[in-house]
Parts: structure tokens; sequence; C-alpha cells
């Protein structure tokens, strides 16, 4: 009997033990966790829309990753300031004319994009940057117009931003196309430096995207990794494409300490990730 008064103990013990263990893992998976990802505390208005594009097939495409707060005219004149060009439309021309620039290797710096969808609706706006001599290479990105008004009091374009490294053929449809750099996070970054070194941006902030991804797939089967957030650029208000005199805007970048914990996190998975080859090395 007092050896087996003790072992019932160590039981009730232990079971309190695993109790308390898995109380604390739905607490933290399905209360904790989703209150600190989801996070639309500088736009909320954003909060509950579909984040991916897709293609005209309705594959899922690129995913979101970046944003401007302006008028139509703003965004264009301000991405025109940056050294991006307004896309040409798809024609037969134009269609020519991009995959004569690949073969013979010369300039065409406002070659056509592929249409994406967001919620049925192809890109109201689309801007590239060249990498080199043709458009083999080059940065690019689409925004659609998603709000009339932000918190801001203009609206609010999303847009997705992807490097093309190269063309060939997809892998999905097997179709002659361009494919993407994986780090879309990498080009998110350089479409909002791009636009404060044009000192037209007032300030920064996140919002929650699709989620972190470290194997996703778009359209063309092209494989991308992303921490699942959208930077939003704000542009000057005062910003007039009528007028050349500007002065000089020095933007201010608005944190949450959520989006810390967030950047803290995805920065630990991603080195695991590629320390185990999960995904390429930086370069």
């Amino acid at each position: 009997m007092s050896q087996e008064a003790p072992s019932k103990s160590r039981i009730w013990r232990l079971t309190q033990v695993l109790a308390i263990l898995v109380g604390v893992y739905v607490l933290t998976a399905y209360v904790v966790l989703p209150a600190l990802w989801f996070d639309y505390e500088h736009q909320p208005g954003l909060a509950g829309r579909n984040m991916v594009t897709t293609t005209r097939q309705g594959i899922p495409g690129d995913p979101l990753n970046v944003g401007v707060v302006g008028s139509k005219e703003q965004v264009a004149y301000a991405m025109n300031l940056a050294g991006w060009k307004p896309a040409d439309a798809i024609t037969l021309r134009s269609s020519i004319d991009i995959g004569l620039s690949v073969v013979l290797d010369r300039p065409y710096a406002d070659a056509p994009v592929s249409n994406l969808y967001l919620d049925g609706r192809k890109q109201d706006l689309a801007f590239e940057r060249p990498d080199g001599t043709s458009a083999d290479r080059r940065h690019h990105v689409r925004f659609w117009h998603i709000l009339d008004k932000g918190v801001e009091g203009h609206g609010v374009w999303l847009g997705s931003a992807t490097f093309d490294r190269g063309v060939g053929v997809s892998h999905d449809t097997l179709q002659i196309t361009h494919h993407i750099d994986p780090d879309i996070d990498r080009e998110r970054a350089f479409v909002i430096a791009s636009l404060k070194d044009a000192n037209v941006v007032q300030q920064t902030y996140q919002v929650t995207g699709t989620g972190p991804t470290l194997n996703g797939r778009n359209g063309e089967g092209d494989r991308y990794y992303t921490d699942g957030e959208i930077t939003i650029a704000v542009l000057d208000p005062n910003l007039d494409p009528k007028s050349e005199a500007r002065e000089a805007v020095t933007p201010v970048a608005k944190h949450s300490r959520a989006q810390a914990i967030k950047h803290r996190i995805w920065t630990a998975i991603l080195a695991t990730a590629r320390a185990v080859g999960i995904v390429p090395t930086e370069h």
C-alpha cells in the first residue's frame, strides 16, 4: 500500500502537467499566435481580404507584399520619380518586341507583364525597372486599387512585387514565361527603398498579408518564400504631379510590438530553413 500511494501521486502530478501543457499549446496555437500574427492596426479596412492573386486559369499566383497610399495620379508620378516605367499593354507587337529584346539582348524598359487577377480583376497598374540590357531580368510590380479611402483619407493600393531572374518554360503550363527569384521579401524592400530614395514617402508600416510561407508556388510553378507581411508606403499627401517643386520628406517607419515579435520569429525560422536547405542561402 505504501508503494501504491506514491505511484498514484506521481501519475496524478504527471496528468496535471500534461493537462497544463495541452492547455498552453491550445491557448498559444489557437488564441495567442493568431491574435499576434494577424495585424491590421494601421489599416483596418484590409482585414479579411484575399491576399493572393490568381492567373487567368484560376491558379494561385504571386502573393501581395507591397502597398501604396495615394491617388492614382500620385502613385504613377511617384513610381516614375523612383525610376519605374509603366508596363506596355499585351499586344501582338509588344509580345514580339519583348521576345526580340530577350533574344537580341536589347533594351525594352516598358515591356509588358502578364495579367494577374485579384478577386477576378486584373491589375490596375503595372510598373517595371530593367536589370541589365534586356527584358530578360527586371523588377516589376502590379497594383490593385483596394480602398477608396484608408485611415489616411486617401486611396489604398496593394501590389505584388517580384524580380524576374530569367526567361524559361512554365512548370505548370509549359508556356514561355519569366521565372521569379524566390526571395520576394527582398523585392518588396527594393520597391519601398526606391520610393524612399525618390523622396515621396511620408511614412511606412506593415499589415498582414498571406502569412509566413517557406515553400510557396506561383502560377508558373516557381517557388517563393516570404514572411507574409505587406509593407505599405504612404505617399506625401502634398505630392503634385503638376508641380516640380517638392520639399524634402523624411519617412517615418511605424512599428507595432506584434510586428517586432513576428520579425524575430520569422528570422529564426528562415535561418533554420536555410541551414537545412529548405530555402536557398542568400546571394
